[in-house]
Formats: C-alpha cells, sequence, structure tokens
C-alpha cells in the first residue's frame, strides 16, 4: 500500500492506495502528524510514501514516514511518466506535474488539456504520445476580486461562496457587475482556450480540477470533471516510478 501526501499552505491532502481500496482525506496542518500516525496504525501494510509540497514540510513529517515507509520526497529531479518540452523545468509547479502524471495514466493514449481551477487558472496540455508541453497560467476567482478591491479606492471585497453564483449577464449592481465580470470572464476566457486547443488537436479530452472547478458545471462541453483526488492519483503514479520494490 502506498500514503501520498499533498502539503498545501494551509491544508494537506492524504491518499491511501491500493489494489483494492483507496483512503481520501483533507486535514489541517496542525493534525497532519495525528492523521499518519492513524493511517499507519489502521493501514499496517502501508510500505511506500510520497510528499509534495507547495506550502512548509514539518521535520518531523519527514523523519515519521522515513521511519515507517520508503519514502520518496516529490521534486524537480524525480522520475514522472511523461516527457516534457517544458524550457524551465526547475520552475514547474509539482501539482502541475502530478496532475499531468494522472491524465496520463488515466486517459492514455489522449490529448489533453488540464484545467485545475483553484489559487490561480493552470491550463496544462500533454499529447497522445505522453509528451508535456506546457500551457498558460491566469489569476483565480478570489485574486481577481483581491485586485479590483485593492488597486481601487471603492470596489468591494467580494468573498461569497461561488455556489451562490447565477449565470448572469448583465450586472445591476457594483457587487453582481464584479461577480459577472470575475465568473463569466473566467468562463469566457476557458471556453476560449478549450475552442483553440480544439482546433488545432484532434480528440482533445478536456478534464476539469480544483476547489473551483464547479463553477463550470454545465457549462463547459464534452469536458471531464475530474475530483479533488484526482492530484493525489498522479502523486501515486510518481511514487510508484520513483521507488523500489519493499
Amino acid at each position: 500500500m502506498n500514503l501520498t501526501l499533498d502539503i498545501g499552505n494551509t491544508r494537506t491532502k492524504i491518499g491511501v492506495f491500493s489494489s483494492k481500496n483507496e483512503y481520501f482525506k483533507a486535514t489541517e496542518q496542525h493534525l497532519v502528524e495525528e492523521e499518519i500516525f492513524f493511517l499507519l496504525k489502521q493501514y499496517p501494510s502501508i510500505k511506500k510514501s510520497i510528499i509534495s509540497a507547495t506550502g512548509e514540510i514539518n521535520p518531523a513529517w519527514i523523519d515519521l514516514l522515513r521511519k515507517k515507509t520508503a519514502l520518496h520526497v516529490f521534486s524537480a529531479a524525480s522520475k514522472v511518466p511523461f516527457k516534457s518540452t517544458y524550457t524551465t523545468p526547475q520552475t514547474l509547479g509539482l501539482d502541475r506535474k502530478a496532475l499531468v502524471a494522472a491524465a496520463v495514466n488515466e486517459y492514455p493514449n489522449k490529448n489533453a488539456l488540464l484545467i485545475d481551477l483553484g489559487t490561480c487558472i493552470t491550463y496544462d496540455f500533454v499529447d497522445v504520445h505522453k509528451t508535456y508541453h506546457g500551457g498558460a497560467i491566469s489569476p483565480g476567482v478570489k485574486m481577481r476580486f483581491k485586485a479590483m478591491n485593492n488597486f481601487t479606492a471603492n470596489l468591494p471585497l467580494i468573498e461569497e461562496s461561488i455556489e451562490n453564483y447565477k449565470e448572469l449577464l448583465i450586472g445591476n449592481s457594483t457587487q453582481t457587475s464584479m461577480k459577472v465580470g470575475v465568473y463569466e470572464g473566467i468562463i469566457k476566457e476557458i471556453q476560449g482556450f478549450v475552442a483553440n486547443y480544439n482546433e488545432k488537436y484532434m480528440d482533445l479530452t478536456v478534464i476539469l480540477c480544483g476547489g473551483d472547478a464547479n463553477l463550470l458545471a454545465g457549462r463547459l462541453k464534452n469536458s471531464i470533471f475530474a475530483n479533488s483526488n484526482f492530484q493525489l492519483k498522479g502523486l501515486n503514479y510518481i511514487l510508484e516510478q520513483n521507488s523500489i520494490n519493499v
């Protein structure tokens, strides 16, 4: 069995993988060590583990996993199940690499465009030959609202949940105008990217993931909604490629 940890700035996603079952959980940073202890006790067959971090890694987690498992710390030097033409591999986000790894394993022999709606919106393209070409990065929902608030004198900060947004064309107040600008702007941006990729690449598979992916529910045709565990699946594939048999 394998244990995967994706460490963010405020929360950590944890997954346990075996041939028969899977376990997923997101937890606050101060509870991670407790959760690791629980899982190692609950699943004594865990032999291998991987950590990927955009936030800070607590050295105690590293020590614990190294004592109990064969640990791989995901880095730019790790082997991945795809080729890459990205010209700055050292700066390519580990989260993006994990998503591409998941795509080439879950949807083999496909041209795939991964759209991850998180703090930033990332677009990543991998072709039918498992070659990763790169993509694009743009501001996410919260970043756009914060920018309008920070760089103007009178626009308010909107922190309303995306789930409360209703499709609109014309905002009839300052707040609804901002929401239309942000939400519809993002939707049109994504639809434009998908249309351009579809023109160039046949049989394109569009995979949506990330915390704000539900924004696109029903708005993007022929897309696949990947749940929040998609990145953990990618980490599991990477762990298999970088680990020895134990």
